[in-house]
């Protein structure tokens, strides 16, 4: 175990888009360049900006997220991803004090900062505002007096003369220092799509593109200001175990990875092979067939109704996957997993394009999003993640929808941040298990090695 403290900060915006992801990537970017041995964090249920980090620091980025998990498991999470590192950068979600609801900081990022007791670098959106950003970075650091700010960056600037005007504002009436400003720069805009960014998968960072957000930052920034406000984690003297002691003997789960399928939580993934299983990707839109040896398979999310044409065309893959569901392989499916398990897809353009088949019911595109929220679920009856009444955490965010509705109850007793019953959820046949709530195993330590035990159950019936 590490000796010596881990050096940390958090980077939080006033709001979405206020450009935290452009300014933690060229933090890491330019962090990585000088020789630092860096990690990366990500608050909230996010997938596609982890991807983007981990290009740049080489390094798996880790979510956090002060709802789904405990504070215990957050700080062990930290603490054991840091553990080589000479720092750690934390991005966070939404706007700073934005989390589960509007009366209390579960899940925001200023309740994370609080618990790894590290200082906030603050991003502000200053396009179009004068004097009035004052104001708002006055309001941000009296908001809260237990938070502590190293110090302000803004962002979208028109030109120096208005990073100078916003200096001038801020002086004698905030306590934070102003450590620089990025003018506005289209070269290193990450675009956008439904969900969010685009993922790494289909926009990789080349070498160029994270050597440029190195040079932005350097010229943007005091960054010499920026390293010595990094601070202290202290670890807890005893941290709780991640997850139960490893099965004996060990399991084969193949993997779907590649850019239909790329939303996973690297913890769950960990917590897989902490617990007896040998991880297998394998690519649902360009293998012809499964991987050799399976005893389970994991779907996670992403954007298969952008590849649906692909995926549907690999006939062979398909009929594996609805062979292997009605042996009884165990598998689990998370939202585009679901989809892809469904009997049809639907894409944006109506066009229907064939599954797997592994359910009865079909999904379908939709202009708009459908749902979005945390979520908890109980589990109604025995799954492969689990005995009835065992619950999880997790969190819901899609375009699609099942059509018709299921014909069959699900296996999950779900529940809403406000606490209301929402839909039937958890579709269950043979041992194939799907939803559209992305789970996180560390919300429940028994989700993992339930799921490595069934597979090694199929494996030696």
């Amino acid at each position: 175990m590490r000796r010596f403290p881990i050096k940390g900060i958090v980077v939080a915006g006033t709001q979405s888009g206020s450009g935290k992801t452009t300014l933690t990537l060229a933090i890491l970017a330019a962090l990585k360049r000088r020789g630092f041995r860096v990690v990366s964090f990500k608050v909230g249920p996010d997938f596609i900006d982890p991807g983007h980090h981990t290009r740049i620091t080489g390094c798996a980025c880790r979510n956090l997220d002060g709802w789904m998990l405990s504070k215990a498991c957050n700080r062990e999470i930290f603490n054991r991803q840091s553990q080589s590192a000479d720092l750690a950068v934390i991005e966070g979600v939404m706007g700073l004090f934005d989390g589960y609801d509007g009366k209390s900081e579960a899940g925001s990022t200023a309740q994370m900062a609080k618990w790894l007791a590290l200082p906030i670098l603050l991003a502000v959106n200053a396009k179009s505002m004068a004097r009035s950003a004052a104001a708002l970075v006055y309001g941000f650091e009296k908001f809260d007096p237990d938070l502590e700010f190293c110090g302000v960056i803004f962002n979208q600037l028109g030109s120096a003369r208005h990073l100078n005007y916003l200096k001038d504002a801020l002086s004698g009436r905030v306590q934070m220092p102003c450590l620089g400003g990025m003018l506005r720069n289209v070269d290193i805009t990450i675009p956008e799509r439904h969900l969010g960014l685009v993922t790494l998968q289909d926009h990789p960072l080349s070498r160029d593109a994270i050597s440029l957000l190195a040079d932005f930052i350097e010229a943007s920034v005091d960054m010499d200001a920026l390293l010595a406000c990094f601070s202290d984690f202290l670890p807890d003297s005893e941290t709780a175990p991640s997850s139960q002691p490893p099965h004996s003997g060990r399991v084969k789960i193949g993997v779907a990875m590649d850019q239909a399928f790329c939303f996973y939580y690297q913890d769950n993934l960990d917590a897989l092979t902490a617990a007896g299983a040998e991880l297998v990707p394998f690519s649902p839109i360009s293998d012809a067939r499964l991987p050799q040896g399976l005893d389970g398979i994991y779907f996670g999310g992403g954007y298969p109704e952008l590849h649906a044409e692909k995926l549907a065309s690999n006939s062979e893959l398909r009929a594996q996957v609805l062979e292997s569901s009605i042996k009884g392989m165990p598998i689990y499916a998370e939202c585009g997993g679901l989809m892809y398990l469904c009997r049809e897809l639907s894409d944006m353009d109506g066009r229907n394009h064939p599954m797997s088949g592994c359910f009865s019911f079909s999904t379908r595109m939709l202009q708009h999003l459908r749902t979005l929220g945390y979520r908890e679920i109980a589990l109604k009856t025995d799954t492969i993640l689990g005995k009835a009444g065992q619950k999880l955490r997790g969190h819901e965010f899609h375009y699609s929808e099942i059509v018709p509705p299921a014909q069959f109850s699900g296996v999950y007793a779900v529940t809403s941040r406000f606490g209301h019953t929402l839909v039937e959820e958890g579709f269950q046949s043979n041992n194939t298990l799907g939803s559209y709530i992305h789970l996180h195993f560390g919300s429940q330590p028994n989700a993992a090695p339930s799921f490595v035990q069934a597979c090694s159950a199929y494996h030696n019936p």
